[in-house]
């Protein structure tokens, strides 16, 4: 069984939409935020939730198990999901 996958994107982001097409097309199952479309306190518990993985705070961040993927990087996308 594959880890849990989680990603912060921006809804705006052609780097995030990449992911979520990469993730889509190979059939994986992830959670993603997008956290330009949150708002107020929403908004500020994603950002820091993000700093804690990526302290620049830059999208997507990706997190498949206990590893942090920062941007689309697809060899390392691949190779963190066995694929």
């Amino acid at each position: 069984m594959l880890d849990k996958i989680r990603i912060y994107t921006l809804s705006t982001c052609s780097h995030c939409r990449a992911t979520k097409k990469f993730l889509n097309d190979n059939q994986v199952e992830y959670e993603f935020t997008d956290v330009d479309l949150l708002q107020g306190e929403q908004r500020q518990g994603a950002v820091e939730e993000v700093k804690r993985f990526n302290p620049q705070c830059t999208f997507p961040t990706i997190i498949i198990g206990d590893r942090i993927i920062v941007g689309y990087r697809e060899s390392e996308i691949r190779e963190a999901l066995g694929l």
